[in-house]
């Protein structure tokens, strides 16, 4: 059976989420720091980390793996949230919604497209990473490019989520500190989580950027997939999921 929205047409929609993302994707061509920002910034500041350990690649190795997902996570995040309460307070989302366009086919169209340039910008970071900055990871390179692409998705949902409660581009930014440093601080970036207070491990233990961190070194010390990067995946990927998912339910017809 399926679902409708009030204005009787489906809830989602491939032909109208497609064309959405298309919209987003023209708007964004004419935005080129935007896109610098997504595609360039984490080459750069995963080049500035490797020059930073110059003299000790060790760990570069140790540490470079995990940063190639969290910066993307954190540029798709602040891009995301921004581009998508410009729409908000511009007129422009009231306006989409209006018309016969769910809720549900406006996040999936704006995941689509943040997703393709999640896809470009995760393809770069690797691939600078393994090839010309010397990251010496034991497991497959593509398992590698998954979890940096699944943190990209995520930093993509989150960012469509946090968005519905900013009022202005300023808090959007604002929203980071409460949304992702607390993610990169209690991750296992810089202390294993088993040795965390108890109860920090425990939220940490709920927290997807601990998994995205706990895959990309899965693939750093293996050189097979193994079961708990399976698990890791699973769960970036379903927070991603689960994140969109709410992000369409509170999105809002009317700006504030």
């Amino acid at each position: 059976m399926t679902t409708t929205h009030p204005a009787g047409t489906p809830a989602i929609s491939p032909a109208r989420t497609t064309a959405t993302a298309a919209r987003v994707l023209r708007q964004l061509r004419h935005d080129p720091r935007s896109i610098a920002l997504m595609l360039a910034v984490p080459v750069l500041m995963l080049t500035l980390l490797r020059y930073v350990f110059d003299g000790s690649p060790r760990t570069f190795n140790g540490i470079g793996a995990s940063l190639l997902g969290i910066f993307p996570l954190i540029t798709m995040f602040l891009i995301t949230s921004i581009a998508t309460l410009r729409e908000r307070t511009s007129g422009t989302l009231e306006r989409l919604l209006a018309m016969p366009l769910g809720k549900a086919d406006l996040i999936a169209g704006y995941a689509l497209a943040f997703g393709s340039l999640a896809v470009l910008q995760s393809l770069l970071a690797t691939g600078t990473a393994l090839w010309v900055l010397g990251l010496d990871v034991i497991g497959s390179p593509w398992l590698l490019l998954l979890v940096a692409l699944l943190d990209a998705l995520l930093g993509t949902a989150l960012g469509l989520f946090v968005s519905a409660f900013a009022a202005s581009e300023f808090q959007a930014v604002q929203f980071m500190p409460a949304v992702i440093f607390p993610q990169l601080l209690l991750c296992g970036l810089f202390a294993a989580r088993s040795t965390m207070q108890p109860v920090l491990e425990a939220i940490s233990n709920v927290l997807p950027m601990s998994y995205a961190v706990d895959g990309m070194n899965e693939v750093l010390t293996h050189t097979d997939m193994t079961a708990d990067f399976v698990r890791d995946a699973l769960v970036v990927a379903g927070c991603a999921l689960l994140v969109l998912a709410l992000g369409a339910a509170t999105l809002r017809r009317r700006t504030a």
